[in-house]
């Protein structure tokens, strides 16, 4: 996709202040804003249905013409699998020129590959090419929004937006401020994707990995420890966890679970264990290892553990089906 990004447009679209006000004279939050989503993958595709099936308007672009041309059949199938209307996936408007994507956006969602100097390069032109209202986010999962923004000389206006896969199913996303984001333009954000049926949460502080991947990936570090000190295999973890706290988690999150038990409990269990956690500060040599080995998951067919077709089929379908009856119950409360 480097071509595609190379230049930089010469100037810059103008748009006059929005009536939200603020320092940066955004637009977020109208109700009827005009959305970019940058990226027709995996996310990219999931975000745009999330507006379409809202009633927004959403042009998307990409570099790779096979992935716009089925961009709204795969909208128009995931919407059919839900049982929302496919029309929606009109709304939807595959661009191959990224000046025409976001010529008369409000808001610009990038969803392209965790890569820092891709970001930068395409920020730097998203500032040039859509309109100087326009609210600047990045659907990174790990990456300091600083350090995307960073060749954005309009902070106030960029944000991050962290959406979870797949965005159309799972609820959360994570609005991350940086030091120069208006506190106006976060808010306005938050209100929008709060309108639109997801659940934002507000990240306060720019830190890697926010607040999900961080605690995700605390637990997947231990996980992993377990496994290479030989307490017990990879199935047994998942196991344990998906037969324990996990069934809890839905209703149940960590701090409302350690005032659940008392915070002077949780002190005492903290005491005996956090010194016996691992605290690796680098990925596990155990990882390290399975990636030199070419065991990379269900991608090569074994990872931590073997995994024929079937049971990456089948393991799939549950997590789908999962997430759609969750959706389905929180719908009906």
């Amino acid at each position: 996709m480097g071509s595609e990004f190379a230049g930089r447009a010469p100037g810059r679209s103008q748009a006059g202040p929005h009536p939200l006000g603020g320092s940066a004279d955004v637009a977020v939050g109208r109700g009827a804003d005009r959305i970019a989503v940058i990226g027709a993958g995996l996310m990219g595709h999931g975000i745009a249905q999330v507006f379409a099936l809202a009633g927004h308007a959403v042009r998307v672009h990409d570099v790779a013409a096979d992935a716009l041309a089925s961009l709204r059949e795969r909208v128009a199938r995931n919407l059919r699998e839900l049982g929302q209307d496919a029309a929606a996936a009109a709304r939807v408007q595959p661009c191959a020129d990224l000046a025409e994507a976001v010529r008369d956006a409000d808001v610009v969602f990038e969803a392209g590959p965790e890569n820092l100097a891709w970001k930068q390069e395409l920020f730097a032109r998203l500032e040039a090419l859509a309109p100087a209202h326009a609210t600047l986010a990045s659907n990174t999962s790990v990456i300091p929004i600083t350090d995307i923004m960073a060749t954005v000389s309009s902070g106030a206006r960029a944000l991050g937006t962290h959406w979870w896969n797949p965005p159309y199913l799972v609820p959360l996303v994570e609005v991350i401020k940086t030091p120069r984001t208006d506190a106006a333009v976060a808010q306005a954000m938050f209100e929008l994707l709060a309108r639109v049926g997801k659940t934002p949460a507000m990240v306060e502080k720019d830190v890697p990995g926010f607040i999900g991947n961080r605690l995700q990936h605390a637990l997947w570090r231990e996980a992993i420890a377990l496994v290479a000190a030989g307490v017990c295999d990879a199935r047994t973890v998942d196991t344990v966890v998906k037969a324990s706290f996990g069934r809890r988690l839905p209703v149940l999150g960590p701090l409302e679970n350690a005032d659940l038990v008392g915070t002077d409990l949780t002190l005492a269990i903290h005491r005996t264990v956090l010194p016996a956690i691992d605290a690796t500060p680098g990925p596990s040599p155990y990882l390290e290892q399975l990636v030199a080995q070419g065991r990379l998951g269900m991608k090569s067919g074994e990872g931590f553990r073997t995994w024929t077709a079937d049971e990456q089929a089948a393991l799939r379908a549950r997590v789908q089906a999962h997430l759609k009856a969750m959706n389905a119950a929180d719908a009906a409360a």
